[in-house]
């Protein structure tokens, strides 16, 4: 099996994807030594594959005025190929890509171009386009790098992508995952349905509703042709806490296909409840990113909440509510795997 076969087989089978942050100084500068300590945990944690360049690491690092888009993507490559010995298998980088089709592309040339495996591909830049030509624009794209595609809620900033646009979707060869995250039961539906009836199996489910994760991995999905599992996850949640979200996928793993006991349920409400409070759902999402960063300061591995945007920091409360639910749901949390590594992860 060559690397990207076993790339894909990975997919196939269900990994944790963390979204990466950004680690900032206090002058807003990038911290190499915590950002690279921050890929070393996800890999140590065993984490599938990191995705970089995306919302969780700010897009702003696209502004010439931080012109960060590179190097962060060369800093995490680099790491995670190093952290990473030939014998565990090869570690899948995504690499954020949004915009028009012209930035899109110059997003994945530069991710190519470091030794990226795929693209995870926003539509967000495109609110007018029609169905066929988004489908262009992602065919477009996947000349450049396999598709990771990408259904984000229209509560920060996707569209509405019906039935029709993902069945054409899954007819690009290139296409290789569809993180699907609309934050709406109907429309995830729409997204597995549309994939099932195209016929591909290689083309792997991963979620990234982060009010759902644990329903969405555990959920057998009748379709026409069989039923159907999100057999992983692409998501800012795994981007804390990462150690126990492994642990918890593995025991996914091993419930599917039998009799469920019903504490699922009240671990998937216990994980919706935490996911609240990291993501500041309480104030529409505004403090999501400086609540994983709190976390991460928390344990050690950033030095502060910092974001490129001086005005995105914790909301009201939301530091409160993370003490609640830290208290709350300790088989959550890693910090006693984070406290046992993070000086030679900081090495």
């Amino acid at each position: 099996m060559d690397g990207s076969e076993a790339l894909r087989a990975g997919l196939l089978a269900g990994q944790v994807i963390p979204a990466h942050p950004l680690a900032l100084t206090p002058n807003r500068t990038l911290d190499e030594r915590r950002q690279r300590a921050l890929t070393r945990y996800y890999l140590d944690a065993g984490a599938g594959g990191i995705a970089v360049g995306v919302h969780t690491t700010q897009f702003a690092i696209r502004d010439p005025r931080h012109a960060l888009l590179r190097p962060v993507l060369e800093l995490a490559a680099d790491t995670a190929r190093a952290a990473r010995g030939a014998a565990e298998g090869p570690c899948l980088l995504v690499a954020g890509a949004i915009g028009d089709t012209r930035q899109a592309m110059q997003d994945a040339e530069t991710a190519a171009s470091l030794g990226y495996h795929a693209v995870l591909l926003s539509l967000a830049a495109l609110p007018h386009a029609s169905d066929a030509e988004l489908v262009r624009h992602c065919r477009t794209v996947a000349e450049v790098l396999p598709l990771f595609g990408f259904y984000l809620q229209p509560a920060v900033g996707g569209r509405v992508l019906g039935y029709r646009f993902w069945r054409d979707f899954a007819d690009i060869a290139r296409a290789w995952a569809i993180k699907i995250a609309p934050f709406d039961r109907y429309r995830t539906l729409d997204v597995v349905r549309a994939v099932a009836d195209s016929g591909r199996t290689d083309l792997a489910l991963y979620t990234g509703n982060d009010d759902s994760i644990v329903v969405d991995l555990l959920t057998p999905i009748p379709t026409a042709t069989g039923t159907r599992h999100i057999t992983g996850g692409l998501l800012g949640q795994y981007a804390v806490w990462t150690r126990a979200a492994v642990g918890q996928m593995e025991r996914i793993r091993a419930a599917r296909g039998a009799a469920l006991d019903a504490a699922w349920l009240t671990e998937a409400a216990a994980l919706t409840d935490a996911n609240g409070a990291v993501f500041d759902a309480a104030h529409g999402f505004a403090g999501c990113i400086p609540g994983i960063h709190e976390v991460l300061r928390r344990q050690g591995l950033l030095a502060g909440t910092w974001c490129l945007d001086p005005a995105e920091r914790l909301s009201p409360g939301q530091a409160e509510e993370l003490d609640r639910v830290i208290a709350a749901y300790p088989g959550l949390t890693d910090d006693e795997f984070v406290r046992e590594n993070v000086d030679r992860w900081m090495a």
